[in-house]
């Protein structure tokens, strides 16, 4: 089994503390406080900023594939200047390298194989501990932990603050993956659909613009081999059974907070910073810059 390292977070205060995001988090008797009724997009859980200033964010962005975690985690990343970690980089980053467990990994992915829990984890550990040794004083993960287990050997290995579940309807998730493109020039990832969901049965609808290349591009474009109608559903209904358990697992410690996208990224990043109380704090940055 990998060796699993376990990074302690530092109880002392920290001058470089931004606000003190913590696991006290969420802020009633029983650990949780609910969100507000009239809110559309915040469920099964409000955030607040805690008093204390001893503790940075260390923060866990769940959803189906499709959804935009790597999209709002970056974002977040920037804005909280804490790193943000997607174990699918640390895996490429660790198969370009010549370090012990590149040839290891390389026979598994040539294979088809899933990569084990315990060689995640492992490098999510080794990252973890040489963030803190140059003083990295949080983290935002991006799609990791996908399993129970997973959950529990993060538990191991690190303390987890918040846990946000971004969710977006699957007639949504099919189209936005159906509509990947990706140039194969200059790497970049662009998306032609255009979607628009009309509102129903209480529910508001969805409007999302396409994000097109530029010229230069346009003509480079290619599609994943694995976005097809078929497949994607697929990966839905796999991530869906999965994350059920994951979800209330978070949920019963406290820590899930629910966050239904209400459109593309100029509707949904206001609405989510409003969520995680960080609208204040994004307008004072703005005013610094």
């Amino acid at each position: 089994m990998a060796r699993i390292v376990r990074v302690a977070r530092s109880s002392s205060s920290s001058s470089s503390s931004l606000f003190g995001f913590g696991s006290r988090f969420y802020s009633t008797s029983a650990g949780v406080s609910h969100a507000s009724p009239s809110s559309p997009f915040l469920h099964g859980g409000g955030a607040r900023r805690d008093a204390a200033k001893d503790r940075n964010v260390q923060w866990v962005f769940l959803g189906c594939p499709g959804v935009g975690k790597g999209t709002y985690a970056s974002r977040l990343s920037s804005l909280l200047g804490v790193p943000h970690i997607a174990t699918g980089d640390l895996v490429r980053e660790e198969l370009a390298s010549s370090g012990p467990l590149a040839q290891q990994l390389s026979e598994i992915v040539n294979q088809g194989k899933l990569v084990s829990d315990e060689i995640i984890v492992n490098l999510l550990s080794k990252r973890l501990e040489a963030g803190e040794a140059k003083g990295e004083s949080g983290f935002i993960l991006d799609g990791f932990p996908r399993t129970m287990r997973q959950a529990e050997i993060l538990g191991d290995v690190t303390d987890i603050d918040l846990v946000v579940n971004l969710k977006l309807p699957e007639e949504v998730l099919v189209e936005k993956c159906l509509g990947r493109r990706t140039c194969n020039q200059c790497g970049k990832g662009f998306n032609i659909a255009h979607i628009n969901l009309k509102g129903e049965n209480g529910k508001p609808g969805i409007s999302m613009d396409p994000l097109l290349p530029p010229p230069q591009c346009m003509s480079k474009l290619i599609t994943r081999a694995d976005d097809t109608e078929e497949v994607v559903k697929a990966r839905l209904r796999i991530y869906s059974e999965t994350s059920q358990p994951l979800e209330e697992y978070y949920r019963s410690k406290g820590k899930l907070m629910e966050f239904d996208l209400p459109g593309g990224i100029p509707e949904s990043w206001p609405r989510l910073l409003e969520a995680l109380r960080l609208d204040e704090y994004e307008e004072k940055q703005s005013a610094v810059a």
